[in-house]
């Protein structure tokens, strides 16, 4: 029989792993940022949605493209996540840059309404590394997170100003989860499982006037059922374990204007239902069913975005966005430290006749938050609270063939 505060501490260190389900980007554990054209432009893009990237941002979009295109592209993050405690402890992520793939194939058959298309992406994941001697060891060492989506799509032109498009998502989760329990120099906890679910998205795309454009961009939610097995060692070996995890829906809402050939402006209005994210049961052999709050909290972002064409083919845009905070204090862990996000971004291409390039960056600041009253604590006494900062820098490069 193992001893009672073994048993206890492996439960301890279980419920803490999984309060820190996250990833280590704000906006919730959302990835928007899907193609560098958008990107540049504070990703408000649902009103123009002019290239294979309309897949994710609004796939009514892709009537505009003619014949077949194959866009792919590589978006690149450095997560730089610093934690001080209230009594002057720190501890910093790892800034090692990540690496999400993003690839879109769009066909539209001449004179036909219908157009069709497929991305893969990653609409969700990321990860964080605080290492083995922070002072969060054992409620915040490692995680990384996969959601992977290969969404088939197709649209039809309506009329020349109205179309409409939808597809289903097929979604892949894996998770990987690790950190020190604390009674020993060579404990810790692992976890990892993976996980499949279907949902699906619908867009509108309706430009009445040459000037104005407007777009709706919607996403279903997902529940993804993690199967996989956790250790607690060297107490233990490896016990299955299952956990359910909501991802939410989100809606965007954008008007694009453009006064003349030059130039584009648009704001977009993004709402994704964090409240969904409730509890999470868990289960295996760690005591029975565990039952983990995130209690997280719907919020908006506000995107703006402008593009100037250059002439023969280049172009050049900026954007902005504001991100609310949708993790609340009680159950913030250091694995996800959202609060309220400033977003800047930049960036430039060309649009040619077969080949066309972009590159977008863009960096995230949130000024600090101060956590007083977070669960997650770990048996030896460590907590989340205290104050963080985020600083993330990111930069997205796609190339585009036109055939």
């Amino acid at each position: 029989m193992q001893p009672a505060r073994v048993r206890d501490s492996r439960l301890a260190i279980l419920a803490v792993a999984f309060l820190s389900f996250q990833q280590a980007h704000a906006v919730g554990f959302r990835l928007p940022n899907q193609d560098p054209e958008a990107i540049a432009r504070g990703n408000a893009f649902a009103a123009t949605a002019d290239n294979p990237s309309a897949i994710y941002y609004n796939p009514a979009g892709i009537t505009q493209l003619e014949g077949q295109q194959l866009s792919v592209g590589i978006y690149a993050i450095s997560a730089d996540l610093h934690y001080t405690s209230f009594t002057g402890a720190t501890a910093s992520s790892d800034p090692t840059v990540q690496f999400v793939p993003q690839i879109y194939y769009t066909y539209s058959p001449k004179e036909s309404p219908w157009s069709f298309g497929l991305g893969v992406y990653a609409p969700y994941g990321l990860g964080v590394d605080y290492g083995t001697r922070s002072p969060i060891s054992t409620i915040a060492q490692e995680a990384k997170l996969l959601y992977a989506t290969a969404n088939p799509v197709v649209a039809y032109q309506i009329s020349p100003t109205l179309s409409i498009g939808g597809g289903i998502t097929l979604n892949y989760s894996d998770v990987n989860l690790e950190r020190q329990i604390g009674f020993g120099p060579a404990d810790g906890f692992r976890f990892k499982g993976d996980g499949f679910d279907t949902g699906f998205n619908l867009g509108l795309l309706w430009q009445p006037v040459t000037e104005w454009s407007f777009g709706l961009n919607y996403r279903s939610a997902t529940e993804i059922g993690y199967d996989g097995k956790s250790i607690a060692f060297p107490y233990a070996g490896y016990s299955p374990t299952s956990a359910s995890i909501d991802f939410p829906q989100n809606i965007v809402a954008g008007v694009s204007y453009r006064p003349n050939d030059r130039w584009n402006f648009e704001f977009d209005l993004d709402w994704t239902d964090w409240d969904v994210v409730n509890d999470a049961t868990f289960r295996g052999t760690f005591g029975g069913p565990q039952v983990f709050p995130f209690r997280y909290t719907s919020g908006f972002m506000y995107n703006f975005g402008v593009t100037r064409q250059l002439g023969n083919g280049y172009f050049l845009s900026a954007g902005y966005i504001f991100s609310e905070n949708s993790v609340p204090d009680r159950t913030l862990t250091p694995f996800n430290p959202d609060s309220d996000l400033q977003l800047g971004s930049i960036g430039f291409g060309h649009r040619g006749e077969c080949f066309s390039w972009a590159v977008g960056y863009h960096f995230a600041y949130n000024g600090g938050r101060t956590v007083v009253g977070s669960v997650a604590t770990s048996p030896i006494g460590q907590t989340a609270d205290g104050h963080y900062t985020t600083f993330n820098n990111a930069l997205n490069v796609s190339v585009r063939y036109s055939f």
